[in-house]
């Protein structure tokens, strides 16, 4: 089980160059940047190791081999051949996937994933599940089959502590990407003005309290041939959590929402480090101490909200800002430049695109002001 292969790290697209700075300081070798996510080679440890520690992740595939074939009836003679049972367990069912491109003359997903399915559970005796944790995931390219298993399972953003969410949350993930695109290193502290659920300043405080993400949940590899239950305890102890050194603070109009913040926060175990208020935007003060970063996640028209009506509430963000938080970065997420714009601040250049909640939206960032 020592062989290295491929592992492919999947992450919010627009944002793969953070997460490829994230793998690389979490010291996985000689990672490489790609449409999507990030490649590196590994072993089994790692790819356990990657779903426990990286908070950008969406996804980690593992790719277990590979071969040509030019038409259905090569697919499922070469698919019974391959040797699943190195990796997937007979007692635990699985799900295919299969994607083709236009380059191959196997052109037709459906008819591919059932030879895959037969060919699994004929030569392999495994049980084929739609709902199934794991799943084999084919691609097929220019006539090569590419197989990978999803070994996360569930989506990466699901730390297994949020269980309080708000209209449009902001997934974990993304906003883990976010902050390290703002270059926050975790001992500065951080702001959100319209925290909502808390997900900025949770994330943030964990960050800065060295906690894994992944610490709360159950992963899809836990259920392969290739688990090994003592080695990853020992990987889930390594490391110690510390006591961050700054305070973090997270304010909303909605009552509602800073109960839902403050609930998450005591599930993720830094409710302590997070200073919470019910208050407005336009009527947040600069707390003691040093200057850090403000990250928010405003509404905007085609998420919740009333687009001319939000002009107003962005100006008084602005001009909050500028008068109170001098010395301080400013993070900011919409999906409309104008209402960026309306709030004076001195942005940079916007970077790409990012999906998040079906819309495009841009991080926009200050130096500090």
């Amino acid at each position: 089980m020592s062989a290295s292969f491929e592992i492919f790290i999947t992450g919010t697209p627009g944002l793969e160059a953070a997460l490829l700075a994230e793998v690389a300081a979490n010291g996985f070798a000689e990672p490489q940047q790609t449409t999507g996510g990030v490649t590196i080679t590994g072993t089994w440890d790692d790819v356990w190791r990657a779903n426990l520690v990286l908070r950008g992740a969406t996804r980690v595939l593992a790719r277990i081999g590979s071969f040509m074939a030019f038409h259905l009836a090569q697919l499922d003679k070469r698919a019974r051949k391959f040797p699943w049972g190195d990796v997937l367990r007979s007692d635990i069912p699985v799900r295919v996937e299969v994607s083709t491109s236009r380059k191959s003359k196997i052109y037709h997903a459906g008819a591919a994933a059932q030879r895959i399915e037969t060919a699994l559970k004929e030569s392999h005796g495994m049980t084929i599940s739609a709902d199934a944790t794991v799943a084999v995931k084919l691609r097929i390219d220019d006539n090569r089959v590419t197989i990978s298993v999803d070994t996360s399972g569930d989506s990466l953003h699901k730390r297994g502590h949020k269980e309080a969410v708000g209209k449009a949350p902001m997934r974990e993930t993304l906003a883990a990407l976010m902050l390290r695109e703002c270059s926050y290193d975790g001992v500065e502290p951080v702001l959100d003005p319209m925290c909502g659920s808390g997900t900025f300043v949770i994330e943030a405080a964990e960050m800065a309290a060295g906690l894994y993400p992944g610490r709360s949940r159950r992963f899809a590899f836990e259920d392969l041939a290739t688990f090994n239950a003592t080695t990853w305890d020992t990987l889930r102890r390594v490391g110690a959590p510390h006591t961050p050194t700054q305070q973090f603070h997270g304010s909303d109009r909605d009552a509602g929402a800073i109960r839902m913040a403050t609930a998450n926060a005591e599930r993720a175990g830094v409710a302590e480090h997070i200073a919470f208020q019910n208050i407005s935007a336009a009527d947040i003060t600069r707390p003691e101490g040093p200057a850090g970063l403000i990250m928010c996640n405003p509404p905007y028209g085609g998420r919740i909200g009333n687009q001319k009506m939000l002009m107003g509430v962005y100006a008084g963000l602005g001009t909050r800002l500028k008068s109170e938080f001098s010395g301080w970065r400013v993070g900011l997420v919409t999906s409309d430049p104008n209402l960026a714009k309306a709030t004076g601040l001195p942005f940079k250049p916007k970077g790409p695109p990012i999906p998040h909640g079906g819309l495009k939206v841009w991080l926009f960032q200050t130096d500090t002001l």
